[in-house]
């Protein structure tokens, strides 16, 4: 359920792990992200993809009605939310089930980091209100982290927007290609 809500949703760990059933509106699609469980405390609400969906619907099936439970409950006290000691040791049980050697810089947050790379194409604003992003600049300074396969998209995106409009272009002295109007 936390690998699911944490590439699905782009949030902190932390604020993932604090979410209770009453922070998720089945009806409306969306979850609550409370201040106070925020690093920021910034409160905001997110739509939720099909994924994340239907794994709390799972998730949810099996704690048989109650509302006042955290979504991912402590084991030795279920009406507390899992402890955040147990999430760093659950990464590395799944790194080590995944057969990865552990990697520095490879942990919950990475995958904050993926969801903001991975929508590198939307506009900042959609980012920033889907992952909880107060400010653009942090995305900007911290997250989004282009890969080559990115960066040759682009100029490839370059390339075919100068290649469009073909009958607006004439090549000029240097033998370029240049827009007319």
């Amino acid at each position: 359920m936390a690998l699911v809500l944490a590439n699905e949703t782009g949030h902190r760990i932390g604020a993932i792990r604090k979410l209770w059933w009453t922070d998720v509106d089945f009806d409306r699609r969306t979850i609550v992200w409370r201040a106070e469980n925020e690093k920021t405390g910034y409160e905001h609400i997110t739509p939720l993809s099909e994924e994340a969906l239907e794994a709390l619907s799972y998730a949810r099936a099996k704690t048989q009605g109650v509302d006042a439970a955290p979504v991912l409950p402590a084991d030795k006290d279920p009406s507390r939310p899992i402890n955040e000691w147990v999430m760093r040791d659950l990464w590395g049980k799944a790194e080590a089930r995944a057969g990865l050697e552990p990697k520095y810089g490879r942990g919950w947050h990475s995958i904050r980091r993926k969801f903001a790379t991975d929508l590198m194409q939307e506009p900042l604003s959609v980012l920033c209100g889907l992952g909880g992003w107060k400010d653009f600049e942090t995305v900007l300074k911290c997250y989004q982290q282009p890969d080559q396969a990115a960066l040759r998209a682009a100029l490839t995106r370059r390339k075919e927007l100068h290649e469009e409009p073909q009958q607006a272009q004439r090549k000029g002295p240097t033998g370029r290609l240049r827009l007319v109007k």
